[in-house]
């Protein structure tokens, strides 16, 4: 009999892993190898276990999904990688592609859809849920024109934010160089994000350095 493919579930929720574990499980075709509460603890379980396939969550506390995926391609750990989450939101589908997701399915999902899923992914094909291919195909159809190339519209504290964001500061050292919030800075964040039509604050940055800053006359 052919070997079974060992899979690596990574989701911060213990009771969702158990559930994807028993389904897992009763197919003969997989063999679950490990779990991890974490992406940095999947990271370290995958170097011991070598897994064929590693299933990966969003969002989760710390490192998220996209980090985590990130950071497993730039291993030289031969698996697939398949996101599973419960966003269906586009701008977070297109940055798990980027990231280098050979699949996205939703949680919600039937058990056997899951499994023939997973096993059509351990063959090479790329797969997506299906009630996301047209959100994929919307995305690819917009025009690149849709892109903003002003700032004009963003606050000042947003402009600062900006700047903050080019210079490769996180949350923690933007809200302390500005005396605001984390929780401002994310808002701030997500607010300019939207109005520049960028998906991601590494997005932003190269954006920042990309366009030269509006020079504004001192009255």
């Amino acid at each position: 009999m052919k070997e079974k493919i060992k899979v690596l579930l990574i989701d911060d929720h213990a009771l969702f892993r158990k559930g994807v574990r028993q389904i897992i499980s009763i197919d003969p075709h997989f063999e679950i190898v490990g779990e991890a509460a974490s992406g940095q603890e999947g990271l370290d379980l995958a170097q011991k276990l070598l897994p064929d396939m590693v299933l990966v969550d969003l969002n989760m506390k710390g490192m998220n999904g996209l980090e985590t995926l990130r950071r497993f391609k730039a291993t030289t750990l031969n698996a697939r990688y398949i996101v599973l989450t419960v966003s269906d939101a586009e701008d977070d589908l297109l940055e798990a592609l980027r990231a280098g997701a050979d699949g996205y399915l939703l949680k919600d999902m039937e058990p056997e859809d899951l499994c023939a899923n997973l096993l059509k992914a351990s063959t090479g094909v790329t797969v997506l849920q299906d009630s996301l291919t047209e959100v994929l195909k919307n995305a690819l159809l917009e025009p690149v024109s849709k892109k903003i190339t002003s700032d004009a519209a963003l606050t000042e504290r947003e402009h600062e934010i900006l700047e903050c964001l080019a210079n490769g500061m996180n949350n923690k050292t933007i809200g302390r160089y500005l005396g605001i919030s984390d929780m401002t800075v994310k808002v701030h964040i997500k607010n300019l994000l939207r109005k520049l039509n960028l998906t991601s604050r590494l997005e932003a940055a190269v954006w920042k350095y990309q366009n030269k800053p509006k020079k504004v006359s001192e009255s």
